[in-house]
C-alpha cells in the first residue's frame, strides 16, 4: 500500500476482494457526469423549441392577447436562476411537474413543482382538458435573496374546479432563454392520494 501513496484503499466488496481508486479516477467520474448533465440540459427532450440568444424576443400567443418575452442571459449563478440551470432538473422530473387532488367537493390542480424552479422561466402556460392555454402567474424571483426559488406566502399555488372536471392538463414550460417544453398528463398519472 505504501508504495503506491495516491491510490487510496475502499471496504472490501465482496469477500475481501479491495477495489483501489486514484484521486485522478475520481475527478474524471465527476467531470464525465458532469458532462452527461450538460448534455441532457442541451438536448430538448419535449417538444421544446430551440434556445435564443440575450437579447432575443418572442411572441407567445396567450389567450387573447400576445404576450413578448425577451431572452436573458445564461450566466450560471449557482442559484439555479437561468434556463440552462434549470433545464436538466426539469427535464428529469417531468412526471411531477403537475399535481391534482380531490379535496373538499373540488379538484385542485397544483403546479408547485415547477414553480419551485420559476426563476428561469418567464412564463407557465396549462390547458385543461385539451382546452385554450391559460396563463399561470409566475411570482417574481427574489435574486437577492439565499434561496431566489423560494416560493412567496401570497403566490398561486392551485386552482380550484369541479370534483372530477380534471381528465387531462397540457403545460408549457416558457424559459428565460425563450425555449419551450411542453408535456402532457392525464388525470390518472398525477392524481394524488
Amino acid at each position: 500500500m505504501t508504495a503506491y501513496p495516491h491510490y487510496r484503499r475502499a471496504r472490501p466488496a465482496h469477500k475481501g476482494r479491495l477495489i483501489y481508486l486514484s484521486r485522478k479516477g475520481i475527478v474524471m467520474l465527476d467531470l464525465f457526469f458532469i458532462l452527461i448533465a450538460i448534455g441532457l440540459g442541451s438536448a430538448n427532450s419535449g417538444s421544446g423549441d430551440t434556445a435564443a440568444g440575450p437579447g432575443a424576443t418572442k411572441t407567445v400567443e396567450s389567450g387573447a392577447s400576445p404576450q413578448s418575452y425577451a431572452a436573458e442571459p445564461q450566466v450560471p449563478t449557482g442559484k439555479f436562476t437561468t434556463a440552462t440551470e434549470i433545464k436538466p432538473i426539469m427535464n428529469a422530473t417531468r412526471a411531477n411537474w403537475v399535481a391534482v387532488r380531490e379535496f373538499d367537493g373540488n379538484d385542485l390542480i397544483y403546479m408547485t413543482h415547477i414553480l419551485s424552479w420559476r426563476c428561469g422561466m418567464v412564463g407557465l402556460r396549462y390547458a385543461i382538458n385539451g382546452g385554450p392555454m391559460q396563463d399561470w402567474p409566475l411570482a417574481d424571483c427574489d435574486e437577492d435573496s439565499a434561496q431566489p426559488n423560494a416560493i412567496p406566502q401570497d403566490a398561486t399555488i392551485f386552482e380550484v374546479h369541479p370534483l372530477g372536471s380534471i381528465a387531462a392538463v397540457e403545460v408549457e414550460i416558457i424559459y428565460d432563454d425563450l425555449s419551450r417544453d411542453t408535456a402532457r398528463f392525464d388525470r390518472k398519472s398525477i392524481l394524488m392520494p
